[in-house]
């Protein structure tokens, strides 16, 4: 029985389950990176291309790899670029502001997402999850904390360049879930190939104009770029890319605040990473209100008697 209802569980919430694993994938990405080694601009782009050379003989091997309309591809043109310049943008903010203010101001991105699906896509948000974000976002912030002592005196353009960073990682969010509501044959392995590809060449033209270095020192740090790619690149982004479209778009955000908070937790276990009591508070807070945020309460009886999912938006408004 035990089995059974486990089994219908996930069959029933599996888009949101998909997106927490690959939120939670991608928060390993700051391990990766610290055991690298290797200039913060160096790992994203080694990220995005040894993903796409890893997901193109997958995608080769399933016979996915087709001719797509000009529409569809500069959609993921688009897609691609913006997931580049997320990710330059986030290197110049951590540049001028540091790590725990950056971060904070790109997950503005939730609040962004939130009112792109009120407005755009009609959602239906009920106020424990309208509640739910602001509560996050204050774990967040005691997660990650703020020096403000330490801020640069050019710390406005390092908001500037986190407030970039979120609205790119908007930008990606909804036309990547644009590209996967589409009726087409396209696989999500084909699309996230394109979108390593053209985060690659946006990347590598910008490290090139600014002459930042290519090269990977060792074997080593060879091995974590290729699981930096491998588990936040490819199997982290093909989770939440297969799932991105059947969920709400405010939530699909929300959930993703689990990446800052899990990525502190890796830097504490893996790095011993000093930390106090408010550190601890946001990461209970933060996780709370992710838990808040995707479970409805009004929904006690059992899975087996009802097909409804606890986590997916509402039948009269699937969002497919």
């Amino acid at each position: 029985m035990i089995l059974k209802n486990t089994i219908r569980f996930y069959s029933v919430n599996r888009p949101v389950i998909h997106v927490l694993l690959g939120a939670f994938l991608i928060s390993f990405s700051a391990v990766w990176v610290k055991l690298a080694e290797v200039p913060p601009a160096t790992s994203g782009l080694y990220r995005v291309f040894f993903g796409f050379l890893i997901l193109f003989p997958v995608t080769f091997w399933r016979r996915e790899i087709h001719k797509i309309s000009e529409p569809k591809l500069r959609l993921i043109f688009f897609c691609g670029l913006v997931f580049g310049l997320d990710l330059l943008f986030w290197h110049q903010s951590i540049l001028y502001i540091g790590p725990g203010l950056a971060t904070i101001i790109s997950n503005f991105q939730v609040f962004l997402l939130a009112i792109y699906g009120i407005v755009f896509l009609k959602e239906k948000i009920r106020l424990h999850f309208l509640l739910s974000i602001p509560t996050a976002f204050l774990g967040l912030f005691l997660v990650v904390g703020v020096n403000w002592n330490q801020l640069s005196a050019n710390y406005k353009i390092g908001i500037f360049f986190g407030l970039l960073t979120a609205l790119c990682y908007v930008a990606f969010l909804i036309s990547l879930r644009k590209i996967q509501q589409d009726n087409n044959r396209t696989s999500f392995f084909f699309t996230l190939m394109l979108i390593s590809f053209f985060s690659t060449l946006c990347m590598g033209l910008e490290m090139n104009l600014q002459g930042k270095t290519f090269i990977i020192p060792d074997s080593r740090n060879l091995f974590f770029l290729l699981m930096l790619a491998l588990f936040s690149q490819v199997i982290g982004w093909i989770l939440i890319t297969n799932a991105i479209s059947l969920i709400r778009a405010s939530l699909t955000g929300f959930i993703l605040l689990l990446q800052p908070t899990l990525s502190f937790l890796w830097d504490v276990i893996f790095f011993s990473r000093p930390t106090d009591f408010l550190n601890w508070l946001g990461i209970i807070i933060t996780l709370s209100a992710i838990y808040m945020g995707v479970h409805r309460p009004e929904e006690t009886a059992p899975l087996q008697s009802s097909r409804k999912s606890l986590l997916l938006p509402d039948r009269e408004n699937p969002e497919r």
